[in-house]
């Protein structure tokens, strides 16, 4: 399935029933089975699944946080004069959290009442829960602050880095936190006790990191293969190199994807290509051998089954692996 939307692909995922929606920079949520849900007034700048594992939430530069499903949207919140320009969701905690310029916003999908609001010094580039929902990252300039969600007054932990801090992702077990940056380079923490890793060597910046292999194993953009970082043991990539698989002289990987539990991952291209590779295999799948505008959004499935791409104008498709 390759459809043409005439908007920049912001985000692609799948929903608990291995649906596909797309959310897209002219506002619409548009779902696999050709629903059009109007949900902002501008762009959505993120989206995630619903704690509940159904619809879409999208953030946007009108200021609103929407619930969009096939059937329609729903406001869950309003900061006038904002970008949202971040949300995530816990499916264990039934927590929402979103960025509002240099405030963290936390709902509770269960409980309309509940509300907490965190400040920072810099704006939020992206948030992202832990493992349990209980502990959000909120990625800025100068590091990553860590905040447990439900608690509304309390001292941040700050894991500090010079520098600007643009991708975060969770090791799956909660103790490792990995930061893409604006330079061409990972960090991470170790956050029990905050032990920095360096984690360098890329040709550009790393704006996509997904973990696989039940936290064994990490990909990221930001080279001209998928690279992969070896996260077993206590000391995770920490004295390890990477591996760089599918190698392309002349491409850079620029999103990732991958099986939570599995060793499936899939990477999008900058010249448009879509690929997958088994990595215990080493074998490499072709998804979208068609050339066109860089890849700009990419999902997989948890089976490792189908995925979603779509890219910078508006070109969005399902594939079988």
């Amino acid at each position: 399935m390759i459809q043409s939307f005439d908007a920049y692909v912001t985000t692609a995922l799948f929903d608990r029933a291995g649906r596909a929606a797309f959310a897209l920079g002219d506002g619409t949520v548009r779902f696999e089975d050709g629903a059009v849900v109007e949900a902002h007034d501008g762009a959505s700048l993120s989206a995630c699944l619903h704690p509940s594992g159904e619809g879409v939430l999208s953030s946007g530069d009108d200021g609103r946080l929407v619930w969009a499903r096939p059937d329609g949207a729903v406001e869950l919140a309003k900061v006038p004069g904002r970008w949202l320009d971040s949300v995530a969701a816990s499916a264990e905690s039934k927590l929402i959290a979103f960025s509002a310029g240099r405030e963290l916003h936390v709902l509770d999908a269960a409980d309309p009442a509940f509300s907490r609001v965190f400040q920072h010094e810099k704006s939020i580039s992206e948030v992202a829960f832990d493992p349990k929902g209980r502990r959000i990252a909120a990625a800025s300039y100068g590091g990553v602050w860590l905040w447990y969600a439900r608690i509304a007054d309390q001292k941040p932990t700050v894991l500090k880095w010079a520098g600007s801090h643009v991708a975060i992702a969770w090791s799956p077990d909660g103790k490792f936190l990995i930061s893409g940056m604006q330079e061409n380079a990972l960090h991470g923490w170790r956050v029990a006790d905050e032990k920095n890793m360096r984690m360098g060597g890329y040709p550009a910046k790393v704006k996509s990191l997904v973990f696989l292999a039940k936290g064994n194993l990490m990909a990221t953009s930001g080279a001209n293969g998928v690279v992969v970082w070896p996260f077993a043991g206590s000391t995770g990539p920490m004295g390890k190199q990477a591996a760089e698989v599918g190698y392309e002289e002349k491409a850079l990987a620029t999103r990732v994807a991958g099986t939570p539990g599995g060793g499936w991952t899939a990477w999008g291209l900058d010249d448009g290509r879509v690929r997958a590779c088994d990595l215990a295999s080493q074998k490499v799948v072709e998804l979208k051998a068609e050339r066109g505008a860089p890849i700009s959004a990419l999902a997989m499935t948890t089976d490792g089954k189908r995925v979603a791409w779509g890219d910078e104008d508006g070109q969005a498709g399902v594939a079988e692996v």
